[in-house]
């Protein structure tokens, strides 16, 4: 018998994008696509705390370059990745939440986030996909979407929609992409300790109802979301696409 060999999970000789890279879970992505032997552009609007981070990663070894790149600015996200690109891993971390009671929710905060976290997502990731069919490459393109993504949640109506939406256009281009050799898939984080949830944490309410919710005991860390991204980006998820990887402690499995 031949004995079957583990696909790798090491990622040397490509080039990985991530969007939202000057910190949290996309810094954490970022370093672990890095670790796993990518060269990683990184992309956001801060400049300083991207030099920051890279510099960080160079002197560990890596190889990390930087982007200031605004994704709710479609048209200089399109020509940025046409410039630096094609990208074989996308990481799209980008994203922000307001969150209200429904019944208080301005059209001001409904824009600001639906213009990040959907319309920029869609194309960043369409970019993306645009200069790996091209170069006639294949890709595995990566959205951080949310366990909000699949239920809802208190004060969290423009949020969840948002990430609904983010699931729903990722299976579609799963779908389209699919004979070109491009994986879409998304990974859907519970409650995870960054400075974009510093608020929720310091609300004993929420926490109550947080740690009611997940199974294992214990909200999230970042580096809970750097083994799954490595994990997709890698050809040890080659049959995966248009899938929703949950990484949430067992919150959405009732």
């Amino acid at each position: 018998m031949t004995l079957p060999k583990t696909p790798s999970l090491r990622l040397d000789g490509k080039r990985a994008l991530v969007a939202g890279a000057s910190s949290g879970i996309g810094a954490a992505c970022a370093v672990a696509l890095g670790e796993a032997g990518a060269e990683v552009t990184l992309a956001a609007r801060r400049a300083d705390a991207l030099d920051a981070l890279a510099a960080e990663m160079n002197a560990a070894g890596m190889a990390a370059k930087t982007l200031v790149m605004d994704v709710s600015d479609v048209e200089m996200t399109a020509n940025l990745v046409a410039e630096n690109g094609p990208f074989d891993v996308l990481v799209n971390s980008a994203g922000l939440a307001r969150h209200s009671p429904a019944t208080e929710t301005s059209v001001a905060d409904y824009d600001v986030v639906a213009d990040l976290n959907i319309k920029g997502a869609y194309f960043l990731t369409k970019a993306v996909a645009n200069g790996l069919i091209k170069a006639g490459k294949p890709g595995s393109l990566i959205n951080i979407s949310s366990q909000m993504g699949h239920v809802g949640g208190v004060d969290r109506a423009v949020y969840s929609a948002t990430k609904h939406a983010v699931e729903g256009f990722t299976k579609s281009m799963a779908i389209e992409w699919g004979r070109a050799g491009i994986r879409v898939n998304t990974v859907c984080p519970t409650f995870i300790k960054t400075p974009l949830t510093e608020g929720t944490f310091a609300n004993p309410e929420r926490i109550a109802w947080i740690e009611d919710k997940i199974k294992l005991g214990r909200t999230g860390e970042v580096e809970d979301i750097m083994g799954p991204v490595v994990f997709l980006a890698s050809d040890a998820s080659a049959l995966i696409t248009g899938s929703a990887l949950m990484v949430d402690g067992g919150w959405t499995a009732e």
